[in-house]
């Protein structure tokens, strides 16, 4: 893919920065987390063999590497298939870093199934990887956050770090307390959704036929990635279902149908609470490229005001296009007496939540939340979504205690969560016994490198800390997993409310994560 060729450049630059930026970074807070009571700096212990060995950096991408196997295949935009590209150039050939020449940080996998040698960390969980060395102590760790986190600018907060191997929490201030939680609700989404659906369920969007009628109707199946693009890239194609479509009432020998669309999937109010906005479409089951009026993929854009009717007129262009005449379309229902003249589907699940995380992509997690509800028998609408994702995460055995879910999104400033439940649903991801959650930590944007944290790190823990971020006016969040100097994989929430603003308050969070991915702490 173009995309990969594309990034492989800056993967070799990066291998060769990641160092000595880490280096300088737990040079910058371990006289911090000095509480040992010895005079003098306190000694570096070198890791060993047995240790996440090729520093702390390709111990975090190692995440993607050798765990994202089991949360599918790699996703239509290359995103881990650049990380695994990074993460062998980090590891280098030799998956360690024994005072070895740095000519060889930059080397490049042997073959396009090439894995890094270095150990999985999901996979260590259980094992010496993660045993062998002890957890953070809590109270070194308090004595390297207390300080980055306890500052006005953050105004009030909730703060914990767990150790994911164990699931004990190594620190935590105003852990319980529920907070606007912005963005990081699409962490309790997604473990929601896998733990409904299974990572490996699709939406499907479907054209009938009412043979009575003549009557030509497009489904909306729920898949906000349903795209009209000439290349869909491996998403579900408007053009190849209208192509197909059109050879099937060729078939029959149809060339003059009335077209109509069904929208009837959903319940409720299309307009999300927080009104019209470019962050977010109407909520309808049947869209293309998220209404979308420009080229984009993500972020921000402007939006067709009528997505479902938008979808079906190109539809209808579409079918002319191979023939078949159309009326105008109108919104319909279609009966159980119409038979399916074709369906195009939406990647797996697994894709579905990594693209949701990694770009913070409101309308998918609308579109996830209501299929939770329809999965388990809730209505398909903004409260039907909440009730359902709080349904799933209480059988899941999560701590619930103050938590209010409006939405799948977050953008509802309603929205109530705490560290506490953040930093246990990045550990019930984590589990070894439950792979179906995996996407809910592979899809988390990579520090300095993927999705909505792309722009930050550049000098700090970039490639080491994976978290999903959340920013609305007064609130800032961030929420993931870094695996700190000595190779424990962490988990930490930070959310704060009230902030005095936005760049200081976002600064000090990264600050935050970049100090637990140097710390050792013991």
């Amino acid at each position: 893919m173009r995309f990969v060729g594309a990034v492989r450049p800056r993967v070799a630059r990066a291998a060769e920065t990641v160092r000595p930026r880490l280096a300088r970074v737990a040079a910058a807070v371990r006289p911090r987390s000095a509480l040992t009571g010895r005079k003098g700096s306190p000694q570096v212990t070198r890791p060993k063999t047995w240790q996440f060995t090729a520093t702390a950096a390709t111990a975090g991408l190692a995440l993607a590497a050798g765990v994202a196997t089991a949360a599918g295949p790699w996703d239509s935009s290359g995103q881990r298939t650049a990380e695994r590209d990074r993460a062998v150039a980090l590891a280098a050939s030799r998956g360690t870093d024994h005072g070895g020449g740095r000519a060889h940080a930059g080397t490049p996998p042997r073959g396009p199934g090439a894995a890094p040698p270095a150990a999985s960390v999901l996979t260590g969980l259980g094992g010496t990887a993660t045993a062998a060395r002890s957890a953070p102590a809590a109270k070194t760790l308090a004595g390297v956050l207390d300080p980055l986190l306890k500052i006005p600018a953050l105004g009030s907060r909730s703060a914990a770090v767990v150790d994911v191997a164990t699931g004990q929490r190594l620190y935590g201030t105003g852990s319980a307390d529920a907070l606007v939680p912005a963005s990081t609700t699409k962490i309790a989404t997604a473990v929601a959704a896998l733990s409904a659906m299974g990572a490996d369920h699709r939406l499907t969007t479907r054209v009938v036929y009412e043979p009575d009628t003549k009557e030509v109707v497009l489904v909306g199946g729920g898949d906000p990635t349903l795209t009209a693009r000439k290349e869909a890239r491996g998403l579900a194609g408007l053009r190849e279902l209208a192509e197909r479509s059109a050879a099937a009432l060729a078939e029959r020998g149809v060339r003059e149908v009335t077209l109509s669309y069904d929208t009837t999937l959903y319940k409720g109010a299309t307009t999300h609470p927080i009104g019209e906005n470019p962050n977010i479409a109407a909520v309808t089951p049947l869209m293309v490229d998220e209404a979308r009026t420009d080229d984009s993929v993500s972020g921000p854009a402007p939006r067709v005001p009528d997505p479902a009717a938008d979808a079906a007129r190109k539809f209808g262009d579409l079918l002319t296009e191979h023939g078949i005449k159309v009326t105008p379309p109108g919104a319909s229902k279609a009966t159980t007496r119409a038979t399916t003249l074709a369906t195009v589907s939406s990647p797996p699940l697994a894709a579905l939540v990594e693209r949701m995380l990694t770009h913070s992509d409101n309308d998918l997690a609308e579109a996830l939340a209501r299929h939770t509800a329809l999965a388990t028998g809730k209505p398909a609408d903004f409260a039907g979504g909440g009730a359902a994702i709080t349904a799933r995460l209480q059988q899941l055995g999560l701590p619930l205690k103050g938590a209010d879910v409006k939405d799948g999104s977050g953008l509802d400033r309603r929205d109530k969560l705490t560290a506490d439940l953040l930093t246990a649903l990045l550990v019930k991801a984590g589990d070894p016994a439950r792979p179906e959650l995996r996407p809910a930590l592979t899809g988390l944007p990579v520090a300095g490198f993927t999705g909505t944290l792309a722009g930050r790190y550049g000098d700090g823990a970039a490639g080491v800390v994976r978290a999903k971020t959340g920013t609305l006016t007064g609130v800032n969040t961030l929420a993931g997993t870094v695996v700190d100097k000595d190779g424990r994989l962490l988990a930490f929430a930070f959310l704060a409310n009230d902030t005095t603003g936005p760049d200081a308050a976002q600064s000090a969070l990264d600050k935050a994560a970049t100090a637990l991915a140097a710390c050792g702490c013991r």
